[in-house]
């Protein structure tokens, strides 16, 4: 905290302010581990106010993580009652907007509903998914030899809405998840601003100008009721929900107060603190760690079996497709560099690793 109040010493306008600020961005100390974990509130991340920068990258160096907290006009617990109410429709209704994998006769491939995998007890990765994407409608089809073409086209699918008969549930549903992505979206671009100031990196935001592929996907875990072997973590046997991972692109994720995420710090895995009722969690995968130089951690994470259905949203904002990937913003080789050139070739490849979007 000492190290803080130094640096908020030098960016505040007065050091009057001091006190306040601290209050902000660290509303509880009660000595507990993530204490320190930055509260960044919403319209200053937005806003661009660089007095937020030195406190999210310390906490993002030191934790893997920050929280952006105070977001207005956004319910968390709204969001959850429309997934609960979206998951309790029969299946017949969501058969309908499902992927092409789980329904043939539709014609989409990535946005829309993912049911669980088929062997829900035996799996660990078993939960059912719908995925939101950023465009509402493309241009007409066309035939491609070049594969990246094609995927450019394919990365622009237009998102499916739920048609249930009931015209309030479809509008209240579609408009508050599209309220939902925009403010997340923001929330992501805002962060790689923040993180190109505080580094002195100010080419890092042009490679997110535009995201095509960005996702935000509504999980429900649906509760297990056989235990089996490939539950359990590899690292200290802990009973999982979610596999320890790193992410890829930025991450930032709505747990609604349910408990079981954890993440790797000082070689322990321990809770994370639930956020409150109208924020995030904000952290980074690997290629974006890449890219910054690995100058902040991506830090693995996974969630702890819970005896009730865990609801979640996960936002992910990769680079524009034609990014390059293979060199840092300070020009070293990075590790997707190896095999890729652009952001569009490493996601043709992991889509195909992760069966769209089971990960």
């Amino acid at each position: 905290m000492k190290l803080f109040a130094v640096v908020l010493l030098l960016v505040a306008p007065a050091t009057a302010l001091l006190p306040d600020l601290l209050e902000k961005l660290w509303p509880e100390q009660n000595e507990g581990v993530f204490d320190g974990v930055a509260r960044i509130p919403y319209l200053d991340l937005l806003n661009d106010n660089s007095y937020i920068d030195p406190f999210l990258l310390q906490s993002m160096k030191k934790y893997g993580y920050f929280y952006v907290v105070d977001v207005p006009e956004y319910s968390a617990s709204l969001e959850q009652d429309i997934m609960k109410q979206f998951y309790d429709l029969d299946e017949d209704v969501k058969d309908e907007i499902a992927i092409r994998r789980h329904n043939p006769a539709n014609k989409n491939a990535y946005r829309g509903y993912c049911p669980g995998l088929d062997d829900v007890e035996n799996t660990l990765q078993y939960k059912n998914l719908y995925n939101i994407g950023p465009h509402e409608t493309r241009a007409a089809s066309f035939e491609s030899d070049d594969i990246l073409e094609k995927l450019r086209y394919d990365c622009q699918e237009p998102n499916v809405w739920p048609e249930t008969g009931n015209c309030t549930f479809d509008k209240v549903f579609k408009e508050t998840f599209q309220a939902g992505f925009e403010i997340r979206r923001n929330v992501g671009r805002a962060f790689i601003r923040s993180i190109a100031r505080a580094m002195e990196y100010p080419n890092l935001p042009a490679l997110f100008s535009e995201d095509e592929f960005s996702a935000m996907g509504l999980r429900k875990y649906p509760i297990r009721r056989k235990i089996n072997s490939n539950m359990y973590s590899d690292f200290d046997g802990t009973l999982l929900r979610e596999l320890e991972h790193i992410d890829s692109t930025v991450t930032v994720l709505s747990t609604f107060n349910n408990d079981g995420l954890e993440v790797l710090y000082k070689n322990q895995y321990r809770a994370v603190p639930v956020t409150g009722e109208n924020s995030f969690i904000v952290n980074i995968g690997k290629l974006v760690d890449d890219l910054i130089d690995n100058k902040v951690p991506s830090v693995r994470h996974r969630v702890a079996e819970v005896d009730f259905d865990r609801y979640s949203i996960t936002y992910f904002l990769g680079p524009q497709f034609d990014a390059d990937i293979s060199r840092s913003v300070s020009g070293k080789l990075t590790d997707a560099g190896q095999k890729y050139t652009i952001f569009g070739e490493w996601i043709k490849d992991y889509l195909g690793a992760i069966e769209l979007f089971y990960y």
